[in-house]
C-alpha cells in the first residue's frame, strides 16, 4: 500500500467545465493579453464547427487569430515543425488548441519548439524542456487524451516510426476548457476508442509505481464513470449526460495519469501506434486485458478494487482466477463497443513483434509500470493479441 505520507507532486492547470465552458476562451484570451494567438486545429474538428465558433469569441475580444490546421492523427515531428514556422510567420503570441489529442499534443510541441529552439524531438524524455511554452489555452473535442490537463505530449518520430514521449510539467496548459458539448458530432468508433484510453489512463494510473492517494481517487472515479458511461455513449451519441460523464472520466483520468505516470499499455501502444500509425485508442484497447493481466501478481489488491469500481466481482477467487476474469472482462467490454480483432486484421505481422517490443522497452511509461517487463514479455503480450 502506498504511504500516504511520502511527497509527491500533484500539478493541473485551471479547469473550467461544464456546458458552454468554450464560450469562456475570450475572457481567457484577454486575461494573458493574446492579440494575434495562432488557433491549432484539424480539418475534422473545423468541419463541424468548433474551429469558427472559437474564432469568434477570439475576434469579439479583439484578437486576431492565425489558424493551423496541418494535423494528421498520430502528430508527426514534421507537423509540428510547420506548426513552429507559421507561430513565427505570423508573429503570434499564445497559443489555443481546439480538438482531440493529436491536435492538443501539437500545440504544445509548437509551444515547446516557439521557445526553446531546436526540433520537436530534441525534447523526448523526462524534464527536457528549460523554458515554458507561450500561454496555451486548450479545448479538448473528444473524452479521451486529457491532453489538455497533462504533463504529456505524445509526437510521432517519422524517420524511427515510433512515438516519443515529452513529460514536463512546463507543457501543462494555462487553462484547459473542458465542454462536454464539443462531444456531440463524435461518431460512434471515436466515442468508444478514446473511452477505452480513458480507462487505459485510469487503470494505469492507479497501479502505477508512482501512484498516491492524490492520484488514486481520482483513477478510480474515472474508471467507475467511464464503464457505466461509455456504453450508452456509444450506443446513442445524442445521450448529453452520457456524454458529459465520459468527459468527466476523461477529466478525473488525466488527473491522475499526469501525475502518476502510466505503465505497459500505453509503452506497447507507442510502439504499436508509431511503427503502423494506428488509432492510439484502439491501440489501448487491445493492449489493456493482456496487460492487465501480466500486471496482476504485482498488485492483486489494486486489481481487485479496481474490478470492484468498475462491476466485477472477484471475492473468492483466487489470484490467478481474478485476473483471468478480470482480463475477460475488459475483452468483452471493447469487443461490444465494437473494437473487434487482433493485430494481423490491422497489419502487424508476426515478424514485427521483437521490433515493437524492442522499441516499447525504450518507453518512459514502462518505468512506472508495476511489474518489471523483459522484451521477451512485451513480445508475448502483443503475441498475445496477434
Amino acid at each position: 500500500m502506498d504511504n500516504p505520507m511520502r511527497t509527491r507532486k500533484f500539478v493541473v492547470p485551471e479547469i473550467v467545465f461544464g456546458h458552454g465552458a468554450l464560450d469562456a476562451v475570450g475572457g481567457y484570451t484577454t486575461a494573458f493579453g493574446l492579440k494575434r494567438p495562432l488557433l491549432v486545429s484539424d480539418p475534422g474538428v473545423h468541419a463541424v464547427g468548433w474551429t469558427q465558433r472559437v474564432n469568434e469569441h477570439l475576434e469579439a475580444a479583439g484578437a486576431v487569430a492565425a489558424v493551423f490546421m496541418g494535423i494528421t492523427p498520430n502528430p508527426k515531428d514534421h507537423e509540428i515543425m510547420a506548426g513552429v514556422e507559421a507561430y513565427f510567420t505570423h508573429h503570434c503570441d499564445g497559443l489555443i488548441a481546439v480538438g482531440g489529442g493529436s491536435v492538443l499534443d501539437t500545440a504544445k510541441g509548437i509551444g515547446i519548439v516557439t521557445m526553446n529552439g531546436g526540433h520537436i524531438l530534441d525534447y523526448e524524455g523526462v524534464d527536457t524542456i528549460a523554458v515554458p511554452m507561450p500561454p496555451l489555452i486548450c479545448i479538448p473535442t473528444t473524452a479521451g487524451s486529457a491532453a489538455d490537463i497533462s504533463q504529456f505530449a505524445i509526437i510521432t518520430d517519422t524517420r524511427r516510426r515510433t512515438k516519443i514521449a515529452i513529460i514536463s510539467k512546463a507543457i501543462v496548459p494555462d487553462v484547459a476548457l473542458v465542454d462536454p458539448c464539443t462531444l456531440k458530432p463524435l461518431p460512434p468508433d471515436l466515442t468508444a476508442a478514446t473511452g477505452m484510453d480513458v480507462l487505459a489512463h485510469a487503470v494505469e494510473a492507479y497501479v502505477s509505481l508512482a501512484s498516491s492517494p492524490l492520484t488514486d481517487v481520482h483513477a478510480l472515479e474515472a474508471a467507475r464513470c467511464i464503464v457505466q458511461a461509455l456504453p450508452q455513449a456509444v450506443a446513442n451519441p445524442r445521450h448529453v449526460e452520457a456524454r458529459a460523464q465520459t468527459m468527466l472520466a476523461s477529466l478525473h483520468a488525466g488527473m491522475a495519469f499526469s501525475n502518476a505516470s502510466l505503465g505497459a499499455v500505453h509503452a506497447l501502444a507507442h510502439s504499436l501506434g508509431g511503427f503502423w500509425d494506428l488509432p492510439h485508442g484502439e491501440c489501448n484497447a487491445l493492449l489493456l486485458p493482456p496487460v492487465v493481466a501480466f500486471n496482476f501478481p504485482a498488485a492483486p489488491h489494486k486489481f481487485r478494487r479496481l474490478a470492484q469500481a468498475i462491476g466485477l466481482d472477484l471475492s473468492g477467487a483466487d489470484d490467478a482466477t481474478a485476473a483471468k476474469l478480470l482480463e475477460d472482462h475488459l475483452t468483452r467490454l471493447r469487443t461490444e463497443l465494437g473494437i473487434v480483432g487482433g493485430l494481423a486484421e490491422r497489419g502487424v505481422r508476426p515478424q514485427d513483434l521483437g521490433h515493437l517490443a524492442r522499441i516499447a522497452l525504450q518507453d518512459p511509461c514502462l518505468v512506472t509500470n508495476p511489474r518489471p517487463a523483459t522484451e521477451t514479455d512485451l513480445e508475448a503480450i502483443y503475441a498475445r493479441i496477434l
